[in-house]
């Protein structure tokens, strides 16, 4: 699966948010806080994710709505093992060790990650 530059996640995690077809005129009133971008190149960019596969585009008379093709969950998957092959050498301890020393998880995330461990388990 290839990977999504920042704008482009930005703009995956708006039409997986609204949960149904959208128009670039939705993803344009999503972005503009963060990234200020013109209608025009929300089009554009919106129009690369359907060449890349991560969207399709239906005609509605004169309005295009857009859809994903990739679930957030397929996404986030593949982009979790990618990072995690990458970084850690496929090491999960490794990965959570980093996040502790470097202090970006704390105690806390780590109760709740053992919770969640747990449950999975009992199943």
């Amino acid at each position: 699966m290839k990977r999504l530059g920042d704008g482009e996640l930005e703009i995956m995690l708006a039409v997986w948010e609204a949960a149904g077809p959208v128009q670039s005129g939705y993803v344009h009133g999503r972005l503009l806080a963060s990234r200020g971008w013109a209608q025009p190149a929300v089009i554009t960019a919106m129009n690369r994710l359907v060449d890349k596969g991560f969207l399709t585009c239906e005609k509605r008379g004169r309005s295009s709505w857009y859809s994903p093709l990739i679930s957030e969950g397929d996404y986030k998957a593949a982009e979790g093992r990618g990072l995690l092959d990458r970084l850690y050498g496929s090491s999960f301890t490794g990965m959570v060790a980093a996040l502790y020393d470097g202090k970006a998880i704390g105690k806390e995330d780590l109760a709740a990650l053992r919770q969640y461990l747990d449950e999975l388990e009992e199943r």
